[in-house]
C-alpha cells in the first residue's frame, strides 16, 4: 500500500527549520550590538594613559569622565524600556547605535576635557537601554525554557567585545592616536547598524512555560507590584553590584594594571582582554549549566536564583584575595575570576525576570532594573579615583577600591539570596491577578 505524501507536514518542517535558523541569526547579530556596546565603553581606559596627558587631567578628573557615561545612563534605560514593545525591535536597535555612531564623531577630531565629557554622556544614554533591548528582542524568537543558553550568548558579546577590542584598540593606539580607535569604533557601529536593518526583526515567540503568557490576567499586574516581588528585588541587588564590578573592570582595570601593578602598555592591552574572555566563557557555560539544571528538574530558584548568586559571592571573594596580594601569576588569575564570575550569570538572572514579568511588562522591567543597576556604574568609577588621588601611592588607592568592592559582591549576594525566587513570586502574581476584579483600576 502506498504511503500518501502530506505537503503540510513538509512545508511546516521547512517553515521551522528556517526560523530556527533566523533565530540563531538574530542571536549572532544581537551578540555583536553587545560586542560593539562594550568595545565603545572600553576604549577610554585603553586610552587613559594618553588621554590623562593629553588633556592635562589627574586620576579624579579621570573618574570624573569614565563616570560621565553613566550619568544618563538610567534615562536611557527607561526611555528605552518605554519604547520597547511600542516600537519594533529593528528600528529600536537601530536607532539606538546609529546614536552610538555620532556620540564617537566629535572626539575623533577634538582633544577637550568637556568635549569628551558631553560625548561620553550622549553615549551613555544611547547604551543604557542595550542590555534589555537585546534580551528583550531575543526572548522573542525561543520559548520560556529554551532562553537560558541564547540569552547567555547574546550577554556573552558583552565579554568577547573588549577581548577583541582590547589588543586591536590598543594597537591602534599605539601605532596611530586615540583618535583613531575611535574612528574605528564609529566604523564597527555603522557596519552593524546596517546589518542589523538587512537581517534583523523580532520573533513571534511569546508564549510557553514557565514564564506568563501573553494575553494572560497577569499581562494587567501594575508595574509597581511586579517592582515590590523578591525575585526583582533581589535581582537588582545582584546586578547593582555586579555592575559596580564592571564599572571598575571597564574604566579602571587597564589603569590598574599599568599604575597600580606596573606593566607597561602592551602587557596591558594583552592582559586586559583576559577578564572579558573569562567573562564570555562563564556566560555561555552558565547558561548550559542552567539549562542542564532545567531539564534535569531542578527548580528555577536554584537554577536562576542560587546559581547566579554564587557566582557573585565568589567573584566578590576573589576580589578581596587579589587586591591583597603581589603582582604575579596567580594573581592574575584571581583578577580573572573576580572582574567575570560575577557577569557569568546575568543572562540566567535576565532569564528569571522573563519567568516572572508578563511580556507586556517585561521592557518597562527591564529598563527600570537596568536604571537602578546603572548607579553603581556612575558611584563606582568616581570612588576609586578618589581613593586613588588621595592615596599615599596609586597602588595603595587601588588596592582600598577593589577590597572594598569584593566585600560589596559578598554581602550583595548574601542579600539576593532569600529573594530571588521565581516559581513563588509568579504564582503570587497569578494570584493578584485572579484576586484583582478592577481590570481598568489595575491599569493605573
Amino acid at each position: 500500500m502506498a504511503v500518501q505524501h502530506n505537503p503540510h507536514v513538509t512545508t511546516t518542517g521547512a517553515t521551522r527549520a528556517r526560523q530556527q535558523r533566523r533565530a540563531w541569526l538574530v542571536v549572532a547579530l544581537l551578540c555583536l550590538f553587545m560586542l560593539i556596546n562594550f568595545a565603545d565603553k572600553v576604549v577610554v581606559g585603553l586610552a587613559g594613559v594618553d588621554l590623562i596627558r593629553d588633556l592635562g587631567i589627574d586620576s579624579q578628573q579621570f573618574g570624573i569622565v569614565q563616570s560621565s557615561f553613566f550619568w544618563l545612563f538610567a534615562c536611557g534605560s527607561i526611555v528605552g524600556g518605554v519604547l520597547m514593545g511600542r516600537v519594533p525591535a529593528r528600528w529600536l536597535l537601530a536607532g539606538a547605535a546609529a546614536i552610538w555612531v555620532l556620540s564617537l564623531l566629535p572626539v575623533i577630531w577634538t582633544a577637550s576635557f568637556g568635549v569628551l565629557i558631553a560625548a561620553r554622556v550622549l553615549l551613555g544614554f544611547a547604551e543604557g537601554p542595550a542590555a534589555a533591548m537585546a534580551t528583550s528582542a531575543v526572548h522573542t524568537w525561543f520559548p520560556a525554557d529554551k532562553r537560558a543558553i541564547p540569552t547567555s550568548i547574546v550577554t556573552a558579546g558583552a565579554g568577547i567585545g573588549p577581548l577583541i577590542a582590547a589588543p586591536v584598540l590598543t594597537a591602534v593606539i599605539v601605532n596611530y592616536s586615540w583618535h583613531a580607535a575611535f574612528a574605528v569604533l564609529a566604523i564597527a557601529g555603522s557596519t552593524w547598524v546596517v546589518a542589523w536593518l538587512l537581517l534583523g526583526k523580532e520573533g513571534t515567540e511569546s508564549t510557553g512555560e514557565p514564564g506568563p503568557r501573553a494575553g494572560d490576567p497577569t499581562d494587567h499586574v501594575p508595574v509597581r507590584t511586579l517592582l515590590r516581588t523578591g525575585t526583582i528585588i533581589g535581582i537588582l541587588v545582584l546586578f547593582f553590584v555586579s555592575y559596580c564590578n564592571v564599572a571598575l573592570k571597564v574604566s579602571w582595570m587597564p589603569m590598574y594594571l599599568r599604575e597600580g601593578l606596573g606593566y607597561d602598555a602592551t602587557a596591558v592591552g594583552q592582559l586586559s582582554t583576559l577578564p572579558y574572555l573569562g567573562t564570555a566563557v562563564f556566560l555561555v557555560l552558565a547558561g548550559i549549566a542552567s539549562r542542564m539544571m532545567t531539564k534535569r528538574g531542578v527548580s528555577n530558584r536554584v537554577a536562576r536564583g542560587v546559581f547566579p548568586i554564587a557566582l557573585v559571592f565568589f567573584s566578590g571573594l576573589s576580589t578581596i584575595a587579589f587586591a591583597s596580594m603581589d603582582r604575579g601569576p596567580l594573581q592574575m588569575v584571581l583578577i580573572v575570576i573576580g572582574a567575570s564570575l560575577a557577569s557569568g550569570g546575568w543572562g540566567v538572572a535576565f532569564t528569571a525576570v522573563s519567568d516572572v514579568v508578563p511580556p507586556r511588562r517585561r521592557g518597562t522591567v527591564m529598563g527600570i532594573i537596568v536604571a537602578v543597576y546603572s548607579i553603581g556604574d556612575v558611584i563606582a568609577p568616581l570612588v576609586l579615583g578618589g581613593l586613588v588621588n588621595t592615596a599615599s601611592t596609586p597602588g595603595a588607592g587601588y588596592a582600598s577600591g577593589f577590597t572594598m568592592l569584593g566585600v560589596l559582591l559578598v554581602v550583595g549576594a548574601l542579600i539576593a539570596l532569600p529573594l530571588i525566587n521565581p516559581d513563588r513570586d509568579r504564582r503570587a502574581i497569578a494570584a493578584h491577578a485572579r484576586t484583582t476584579s478592577d481590570p481598568v483600576g489595575i491599569e493605573r
